[in-house]
């Protein structure tokens, strides 16, 4: 079983943003996922995978995970291999010996109580220490710079090899291969250790002792707090930007939108969507609470929702189709499998090599997103509301 510390690193936005969300979430279980379970097989196949690169015992994969195992997590997990390999031959170019750690324990502590986190790849070479985080997911783009994360993990690199190598600076690197994010932060020490005393340590103390103001944003649903469902705080600030554009909730009559500037749209967009994800977590916590612990919200039931038929046994449908007469090209229908499905089956490198120039991108429909986001702007508004209009 993996620990878990509660000021974690990979909680590390949410607890240092909102300082007493941590002791907040101890009341909650560990949201456990398929997605969650997934990048746990794949790192274990990245594990595998560079210890044989280094030759060194290679333990079994995790046999409860087998079922996540497939040529496209394979694929992905060998292009950060790859990558890992390169950097290494890179850093072998100049230092002839170069120490590497694959899942090496990083403990920083001594900023962040009970504070540690794992290193998928640690890299020592003359006067720096390059730590390498595997992200398999891909709904949240991860950026290296100032994440903070990677650098308490860099952190905890650095006091625990510090005494044992010359190290003047640090590098942290994301591998997150299924968006080809493959980005590095690389600073000084020096730095970094400010920004440990300076940032990491006070806030680390007020989220350990609960202390703080609790602080609702973009980090609720980003980092997954598993309060976010009931936490006060964020309830106070949807229903307040409810009431302050839209009026009090009893009586509420928002605006045509006819009758809004696009400088008054552009305003209440973002509020919007704050707004809707509280709501939508509120439901999915109250729904919850009906099916698991026969907890119902006062003025609401829980009914059977809307079902389709289905067969009970297929190949017992078949035989007993064939059987009475009816031929089996009426009953069964061939079809290719889908993109993603095909991709899966045969591997990344096989479906490039074989179908390359058979796969078309259409463009993909317009949508409104905020500025931050990594896509390009599309040029032409035109040519967007035709696309749009088809």
């Amino acid at each position: 079983m993996t620990a878990h510390a509660k000021l974690s690193a990979s909680g590390s936005e949410k607890w240092m943003t909102c300082t007493p969300s941590a002791n907040l979430e101890a009341q909650f279980p560990d949201e456990g996922s398929d997605f969650a379970r997934e990048g746990t097989f794949a790192h274990a196949v990245f594990e595998q995978e560079m210890l044989t690169y280094l030759n060194r015992p290679v333990g079994p994969l995790p046999k409860e995970l087998m079922h996540f195992d497939s040529q496209e997590l394979r694929d992905y997990v060998a292009e950060s291999v790859a990558f890992a390999i390169r950097r290494i031959e890179e850093i072998k170019l100049d230092c002839k010996d170069p120490v590497i750690m694959v899942e090496r324990r990083l403990d920083f502590s001594v900023w962040v109580p009970d504070g540690f986190g794992t290193g998928d790849l640690v890299i020592v070479a003359d006067g720096i220490v390059e730590v390498m985080d595997l992200k398999y997911g891909k709904g949240i783009y991860v950026n290296p710079l100032e994440n903070s994360q990677l650098r308490l993990y860099g952190l905890g690199a650095v006091n625990e090899l510090s005494h044992l190598y010359d190290l003047f600076r640090v590098r942290m690197t994301v591998l997150q291969p299924r968006l080809h994010n493959f980005g590095t932060e690389e600073i000084h020490i020096e730095e970094l250790m400010r920004w440990a005393n300076d940032v990491v340590a006070p806030l680390a103390t007020q989220a350990w002792f609960g202390r703080g103001e609790f602080v609702p944003g973009e980090h609720c649903t980003s980092c997954f707090c598993k309060a976010r469902y009931t936490c006060p705080a964020r309830a106070a600030q949807a229903v307040a930007v409810a009431q302050q554009e839209f009026g009090p909730l009893e009586d509420a009559q928002p605006p045509l939108p006819e009758s809004l500037s696009m400088d008054r749209v552009a305003e209440l967009l973002p509020k919007a969507d704050m707004v809707i994800d509280w709501f939508n977590d509120l439901k999915a916590y109250a729904l919850k609470q009906a099916v698991e612990h026969n907890t119902i919200a006062q003025g609401y039931k829980l009914v059977e929702g809307r079902s389709n038929r289905k067969y009970s046994d297929q190949d017992a449908i078949a035989a007993k189709l064939v059987a009475s007469g009816v031929p089996e090209e009426v009953i069964y229908e061939r079809s290719l499998l889908g993109i993603t499905a095909m991709e899966k089956a045969i591997g990344k490198k096989v479906f490039a090599e074989v179908l390359d120039g058979l796969i078309v991108k259409p463009e993909g429909k317009p949508t409104l997103v905020p500025v931050s986001d990594k896509r390009p702007a599309l040029a032409s508004a035109a040519s967007a509301v035709e696309d749009f209009n088809q």
